[in-house]
């Protein structure tokens, strides 16, 4: 009995100094942040601080926690989360290329048509199977492997899965036009984006690439300052063919240009199949082309065979770049694939109001969840740290929950996805102190003034260490 005892006085021993030094983190936490609140930088702004034990979900210390703030990407782990609960971690997109009409004497009387399904990946060059290269030779190989040796038709891309609406409400004609505001469509292609190369000493245009000749550019660029760095933004809105680029460019930038939002994503993706088959000697009389339903009301031709079926990588190697590198294409992706596949409209408010759904269902207020994309571009995101502190909480028991936390960065040490959008930083993830104690932690500010604030926020972050 006395043996019981003294194991149990051991135990309480062992446990009492985890608890007070968990305490101890909060209370330092608290005055952290009171001192970040109190920082200059913060005069104007709306911060919020939201940390939950790992383990039991309990509040350990919250500061407007239940305001509603601009999440930057802070709201792709919401979005991956909603993604890995209704589609499964294992799901896949389809792209197939077929032909309509017949095949005779090696001619193939009809057109090709690629036929877009939701794949934000096809032409990717983050994934080897899906590199634009890979996917051509597999298309050349099936149009020779089914006798075809000239076209009397065109090649077409078919994206009419999803509509014309490419971007969501609430973006910024600034960010459209640029890489990390391509719009999204069902027949996306090498992450709808290309390269402008720059000439530093005269922000002159040196080359495209790849070589866009249906594409006109004006360049209003000035040379910046050295040291200025790049403050160069293309305006090239969804299905044009004109764009501008403005802002200043510095004189001594060694990076070689910037990269550029792809006007109509289904196009090019026919054009560049069309290309290489010219260079193999399979020619085709029409020129290649989108679906062209919204201004010409036409239909695409009907697919008679399939001769190819590209199956892009696993949600989970999808959500792998998301997060890591936080790529906005794929969260537009996703967010409208929710839509599509739970038989609403596969439009970015459809899956918004998809993803609210589900987490309400589940205990979340939804008025704590006023979400306008999948990425966190819009700068009309509100989302409170709560909510979303609460779904990194309940991610933790799910089967796909070591692919989701795989896929989060490592900054300051912690496993925790960043976001950034103009005078907005958050952090929003998991850490681990030293003597195993659990948080879920969301930070944000809003409306700070001046830059380097991100370190600041670590300071405050230091204190669960």
């Amino acid at each position: 009995m006395l043996m019981h005892f003294r194991k149990l006085l051991w135990l309480f021993a062992a446990i009492i100094p985890l608890f007070a030094g968990a305490q101890t983190r909060i209370q330092n936490i608290e005055k952290a942040f009171n001192r970040f609140l109190a920082d200059e930088q913060c005069k104007y702004a709306s911060a919020s601080l939201c940390v939950l034990d790992a383990g039991s979900g309990k509040l350990l210390y919250g500061y407007n926690q239940n305001t509603g703030l601009a999440t930057a990407s802070t709201l792709k782990t919401i979005t991956a989360a909603t993604a890995f609960s209704l589609l499964g971690k294992d799901f896949r997109y389809q792209t197939t290329l077929g032909y309509s009409g017949r095949i005779e004497n090696g001619v193939l009387k009809g057109d090709l048509v690629i036929t877009g399904g939701g794949d934000p990946t096809l032409g990717s060059w983050r994934y080897e199977q899906s590199r634009e290269n890979v996917i051509l030779n597999q298309w050349v190989a099936a149009i020779r492997a089914a006798g075809i040796r000239e076209i009397s038709g065109s090649v077409i891309g078919d994206d009419s899965a999803w509509g014309t609406q490419t971007t969501p409400e609430g973006w910024t004609w600034q960010e459209i036009g640029n890489y990390y505001g391509a719009g999204s469509s069902a027949l996306t292609w090498r992450e709808n984006q290309f390269d402008i190369h720059l000439r530093a000493s005269n922000a002159s245009v040196v080359k495209t690439v790849p070589a866009m000749p249906y594409i006109r550019i004006v360049n209003e660029l000035r040379t910046g300052a050295a040291g200025s760095g790049d403050n160069a933004y293309a305006y090239l809105p969804p299905y044009g063919n004109l764009a501008y680029l403005r802002g200043t460019w510095g004189s001594d930038i060694r990076k070689s240009g910037i990269s550029v939002a792809l006007p109509d994503p289904a196009y090019d993706c026919a054009f560049r199949l069309q290309d290489t088959l010219k260079k193999l000697g399979i020619n085709s009389v029409g020129a290649s082309t989108a679906r062209l339903l919204s201004l010409e009301q036409k239909k695409v031709p009907a697919v008679a065979q399939k001769l190819s079926t590209i199956t892009s990588p696993s949600l989970s190697e999808i959500v792998y770049w998301f997060e890591k590198k936080s790529v906005n294409l794929f969260g537009e992706h996703l967010m409208r694939t929710l839509a599509w596949k739970s038989g609403r409209e596969p439009g970015t408010r459809e899956g918004a109001r998809t993803l609210i759904n589900f987490w309400s269902a589940k205990g979340i207020d939804r008025n704590a969840l006023n979400i306008i994309d999948g990425s966190g571009l819009s700068p009309a995101n509100r989302v409170t740290t709560y909510a979303m502190a609460s779904i990194l909480f309940q991610a933790q028991k799910e089967t796909w929950y070591a692919d989701f936390y795989k896929a989060l960065p490592e900054y300051n040490g912690m496993k925790i996805k960043s976001g950034t959008i103009s005078d907005v930083s958050a952090f929003a993830g998991y850490h681990t102190d030293r003597n195993g104690n659990k948080y879920v932690v969301v930070i944000n500010v809003n409306n700070y003034s001046g830059s380097g604030i991100n370190r600041k926020l670590f300071q405050v972050l230091d204190e669960l260490k």
